[in-house]
């Protein structure tokens, strides 16, 4: 009983109440003007129609259309929902303009070298084109000279982190989805006192919807009391808005401006299996070591400044500002950004993956928490297995939201039938997000398999190529693959129709989740 009072007297109940309400005033009243005003229900009527013309004009997948054409078209006032969300700019105004100038101010931290991307052309012309995209898109650099360790767990990168932070003199900057107090947070919380009492600049950004259940209202000002700047990003209010669909999911650690760790591992207690909810709980991360990370670096004050303007000098936050140091070259580290538009004016993390299942040629092995893709990715998939690469996924077999666990069930019969290979992690929930392939290229980052990761949120990962760390990337997908139970043609087909169904309609309105 406790439990549930304190759930519905929640910061997160209390506002999405007071949206609901607000929808459903505007809705009500719509409703009742359209009724009693012809002139109303012609206007509405019209609007419907410039909506649908408006949505058929857009340039966005398919599959983010037919669910809008279906709401505006068969429910009453329809089109005033898609005014409301669907219509909506992704971000306001005064934020696109805040974003777009930043961009202005970074951009000469994004500098490639060109003796870079010419010696990796000079290696594989192909692996050349997709850093040129990622270059083109998010203005993110190729690098060198950059140290890179894959961490095959939450718990063995829980404890490096705690290791690095120690170690750190300058600065420490953390930007993650989600924060909840428990063991890992009030570790890593009682290292940033310290520092901020040393004189460190520390810097904290967390999601606010991320975190709005695991942290206490106006946390950020609770940590600035102790000397550490924070801000919450997105705020949570209880206005109607599609701007709420916007999350920053990333997941980034700078350290001195020559470290960095990123990956799936948000910072609470369940990452690294302090708590069980999900059964054994897997992430993966990497840790860099070297110039790449000035590109995490820039990230991170983009984002900042454009929550908490501040104008300063983001020299002092570059590698070997404070000292020059030499850094190994451990082959080619292209860290990236992704986002909403239209702060980012492509899908960058869905065409980074496409890239590399598009170019694979011997085997392509993928881990996901959520398999809800498009099309696009189905088919390429589908294309890869059928022209002989070794294809093969790894999903949870313990599910943390069964409705998305049902979702993406539903896409393994097509897939399995190309010949596709996909296993379950039977031990629990594996929350890792990373690609490998060829023994050539990888990923490791936050960008799921699923609508929100690849359409509305902030988004980061770090492209690999020729790297140490391909090859255990590899042998840890193949040790994960060994405690998976393989999904067969049979077990595809023994789904019920009630989930056939229920994942059909589901399935169609996942791009609108």
């Amino acid at each position: 009983m406790k439990k549930l009072i304190k759930i519905l007297f929640s910061r997160f109940a209390i506002i999405s109440f007071l949206i609901i309400v607000q929808f459903l005033l505007l809705f009500i009243g719509a409703y009742y003007l359209s009724e009693s005003f012809l002139y109303v229900s012609l206007g509405i009527n019209i609007l419907g129609i410039i909506c649908l013309l408006i949505l058929i004009n857009r340039t966005q997948p398919p599959s983010t259309k037919v669910p809008w054409v279906m709401i505006i078209t068969l429910l009453p006032l329809g089109c005033l929902i898609y005014a409301a969300f669907g219509l909506h700019m992704i971000l306001s105004n005064k934020n696109k303009k805040k974003f777009h100038t930043l961009t202005n101010v970074v951009t000469r931290y994004y500098f490639e070298k060109n003796e870079c991307i010419a010696e990796l052309e000079n290696i594989d012309l192909g692996l050349a084109n997709q850093s040129r995209y990622i270059k083109n898109t998010s203005d993110c650099p190729l690098h060198h000279n950059t140290e890179v360790k894959y961490l095959s767990s939450s718990e063995e990168t829980f404890e490096l982190m705690v290791e690095k932070l120690k170690g750190a003199k300058h600065f420490i900057f953390l930007e993650y989805f989600i924060i909840e107090r428990g063991i890992f947070w009030d570790t890593i919380l009682e290292i940033l006192k310290e520092k901020a009492k040393a004189g460190l600049d520390v810097r904290v950004m967390y999601d606010d919807v991320g975190s709005i259940s695991k942290l206490p209202n106006n946390y950020y000002k609770i940590l600035e009391k102790e000397g550490i700047k924070c801000v919450p990003f997105n705020k949570f209010v209880p206005i109607v808005s599609a701007v709420h669909n916007n999350r920053d999911h990333r997941k980034i650690m700078i350290i001195d401006g020559d470290q960095a760790f990123n990956g799936g591992m948000n910072i609470a207690d369940e990452y690294i299996n302090v708590k069980k909810p999900y059964g054994h709980w897997k992430d993966t991360n990497v840790y860099l070591y070297g110039e790449a990370v000035k590109t995490f670096t820039t990230m991170f004050l983009e984002n900042w400044n454009a929550t908490r303007y501040t104008d300063e000098n983001y020299d002092k936050f570059m590698p070997n500002f404070y000292e020059k140091k030499e850094y190994k070259n451990d082959g080619f580290v292209q860290p990236f950004g992704d986002g909403p538009r239209p702060v980012y004016d492509e899908r960058i993390g869905e065409n980074v993956y496409l890239n590399i299942i598009n170019n694979a040629k011997k085997y392509l092995y993928i881990t996901t928490p959520y398999l809800i893709i498009d099309y696009h990715i189905i088919q390429a998939l589908r294309l890869a297995a059928l022209r002989g690469v070794d294809v093969r996924i790894i999903t949870p077999h313990i599910p943390d939201k069964k409705s998305i666990f049902w979702l993406t069930r539903s896409n393994y019969l097509t897939l399995v039938e190309a010949g596709v290979k996909i296993y379950e992690y039977t031990p629990g929930f594996i929350h890792a997000k990373s690609f490998v392939c060829d023994d050539k290229v990888g990923v490791v980052g936050t960008i799921n398999l699923d609508y929100r990761s690849l359409s509305h949120h902030f988004e980061c990962a770090t492209w690999i190529a020729y790297s140490k760390a391909i090859k255990d990337i590899k042998s840890d997908f193949l040790q994960t693959m060994l405690v998976s139970e393989e999904i067969t043609l049979k077990k595809c087909k023994k789904i019920s129709y009630p989930a056939k169904l229920l994942s059909i309609i589901l399935g169609l309105f996942a791009p609108l989740l």
